[in-house]
C-alpha cells in the first residue's frame, strides 16, 4: 500500500467515523472501498464491447413512419414543440 494524507472536512470525517464504527472497519478501509465504488462506476466498456451493445440494437425497433431518416430534424422540432 502507499501511505499518503488528505484533508476532510469535519462532517466527512465524523460521517467516515460513524460509518467504519457501524462496519468495525477502519477509517482508511471505508476510504479506500469509496475510492473504488468512485473508480468502478467511472469505468467505461472497451470500444468492441460498446460496438457489440450498440449492434444488439439493430432491428429491434419500427415506426410506423418510413421517412424518418429524411425528415428527422422536423420529428425532433415536432417532438421538443410539445
Amino acid at each position: 500500500m502507499i501511505r499518503t494524507q488528505i484533508q476532510l472536512t469535519p462532517k466527512q470525517a465524523e460521517e467516515i467515523k460513524v460509518i467504519a464504527a457501524e462496519r468495525r472497519q477502519s477509517m482508511a478501509e471505508v476510504i479506500r472501498e469509496s475510492i473504488d465504488a468512485m473508480i468502478e462506476s467511472k469505468k467505461r466498456p472497451d470500444r468492441a464491447e460498446r460496438l457489440r451493445r450498440a449492434l444488439s440494437f439493430a432491428g429491434k425497433f419500427s415506426a410506423q413512419v418510413t421517412d424518418v431518416s429524411v425528415r428527422h430534424d422536423d420529428y425532433l422540432s415536432e417532438d421538443f414543440a410539445k
